[in-house]
C-alpha cells in the first residue's frame, strides 16, 4: 500500500495527461514572465550605473562607511562586503547603507 503523499504546493500539474500518470512541473522551471525579465534587466542596468562611480573597498566596507559618517575621511560612493552583523551595526548607528540587488565580483578577480 502506497502512502497518500500530496503534491508539493509549488508545483503545477500537466492536465494534458489523464489520470495518475500526470507529470508535475515545478514553477521554477517555467519561462520567466517578460515583465519580470524586464524589471531585472532595469535593476541590473541601475546597479551597473551606480557602481561605475563607486569605489570597491572590499572587506573594509563597514570601517570605511563609519570613517565617512564620522567625518574622518571625505565622503564618496563606495561598495564592498560586510557581514550581516556589520551591516546591522551600521544601520543601528544611523549610517545609510543598502544591499545591492545582484552579486558583485571583486575587481581583481574579474577576467
Amino acid at each position: 500500500m502506497a502512502p497518500a503523499v500530496p503534491a508539493k504546493g509549488n508545483a503545477l500539474r500537466d492536465e494534458s495527461e489523464p489520470g495518475p500518470t500526470r507529470q508535475i512541473q515545478a514553477l521554477a522551471n517555467r519561462p520567466m514572465p517578460a515583465e519580470v525579465r524586464d524589471a531585472l534587466a532595469q535593476l541590473a542596468k541601475a546597479q551597473k550605473k551606480a557602481l561605475a562611480n563607486s569605489t570597491w573597498v572590499g572587506g573594509k566596507f563597514a570601517e570605511q562607511s563609519r570613517a565617512m559618517h564620522y567625518g574622518e575621511v571625505d565622503e564618496k560612493p563606495i561598495h564592498g562586503q560586510a557581514s550581516a552583523e556589520e551591516a546591522k551595526g551600521l544601520i543601528d548607528e544611523g549610517i545609510a547603507i543598502a544591499p545591492l540587488p545582484f552579486p558583485v565580483a571583486e575587481p581583481d578577480k574579474l577576467n
